[in-house]
């Protein structure tokens, strides 16, 4: 006779408190000191819980539903690969919770920055090019991590991967060795004039034929990463064919998106950059139906219009018959699957 008493409890509940009787990833933060930057780092990391603390909201703003995570809790016993994330151009590593999450869920420890000078409120053209800064970020939060005396022991050193998406792919693929010529950005440009990086470059005054020296003069391997996952990179058209071929990580490709609706800019195959071909064994995952941007968090209700309303990139918007949510179910368990992550 009690039972309707205690439904009523229970619904009265905040989301909060109800969010304890899910599994929720661990989730901390921690300090990334790297001598190219002028201050500290705060990087996130989400991980194997051992137990669950308060659940908190990240990621969430007016445009992003973004995701839940249990703050803190003790980290569950056992010995993981380690995934570092990169973000995309004007991006964040809180709204790419949606998939760090659920890999920490399947047993991995997956830690990311935000990018200085190409991440959300902080992301500029001129910064952009500068792509040596993005790709010593990296090693920095490997050495970061694994020196922390909670979460370094728990690391297994043989299975670092870079994880990327756009900016963030260019990123992943620098740190496996990719290096770039300048003028075949150029000619690029020429020939997608309206391509949305040229556009948004050209915007900030670069100058797209006179990129920086470093771009051809910097080799950014990083030995300790042995598995790249490029999604939809950036600037593959510049990356020269014999730092390809060098490339010995395993690599797995995501391009989003069909013949219709994926982007000259970041498309692998050979119609677009040809990285698969030209980076050895590397293997494509093609996800659809989707865009580039079908690859950043679940929308809230009022997303679009707030973005419409400002005149921002449509970022919540789908192709005909995209379902965003189940677009990042097969990405996960694509990326899962490679990975070798059971959980």
């Amino acid at each position: 006779m009690f039972k309707p008493l205690i439904l009523a409890l229970l619904c009265a509940l905040p989301a909060s408190v109800m969010a304890q009787a899910e599994t929720l990833p661990g989730f901390d933060r921690i300090l990334v000191e790297a001598p190219h930057r002028p201050r500290v780092m705060e990087a996130a990391i989400w991980y194997p819980a051992g137990s669950q603390s308060y659940s908190v909201p990240l990621g969430a703003n007016p445009v992003f539903a973004g995701s839940r995570v249990s703050f803190a809790p003790k980290l569950a016993q056992g010995r993981y690969p380690l995934i570092v994330l990169s973000h995309g151009s004007g991006g964040n590593v809180d709204g790419m919770g949606w998939l760090a999450g659920p890999l920490a869920r399947k047993g991995a420890i997956v830690i990311g920055v935000n990018h200085p000078g190409t991440t959300s409120g902080d992301s500029s053209p001129r910064r952009t090019v500068q792509v040596t800064e993005r790709a010593r970020d990296i090693p920095a939060v490997i050495d970061a991590v694994l020196a922390h005396p909670d979460f370094g022991p728990a690391i297994d050193p043989d299975q670092i991967t870079v994880l990327g998406f756009s900016l963030g792919g260019a990123t992943a693929l620098h740190v496996a060795g990719a290096q770039m010529e300048r003028e075949a950005y150029g000619a690029y440009c020429d020939r997608f004039p309206a391509a949305s990086d040229c556009a948004f470059l050209g915007r900030g005054g670069v100058n797209l034929h006179d990129l920086p020296a470093e771009w051809e003069a910097s080799d950014m391997r990083e030995p300790r990463i042995k598995t790249v996952i490029s999604v939809d990179p950036a600037f593959g058209y510049a990356m020269t064919t014999a730092s390809l071929a060098a490339i010995t990580a395993r690599t797995l490709m995501i391009n989003l998106g069909d013949e219709e609706t994926q982007w000259a800019a970041t498309d692998v195959g050979p119609k677009g950059a040809d990285l698969l071909a030209r980076i050895p064994g590397a293997r494509l995952a093609r996800l659809s139906p989707a865009w580039h941007f079908s690859f950043l968090g679940i929308c809230t209700a009022k997303g679009a219009d707030l973005l419409r309303a400002e005149n921002d990139d449509p970022v919540c918007d789908d192709p005909k018959g995209g379902d965003r949510a189940a677009l990042h179910a097969k990405a996960i368990a694509e990326i899962a699957d490679f990975l070798g992550l059971k959980g």
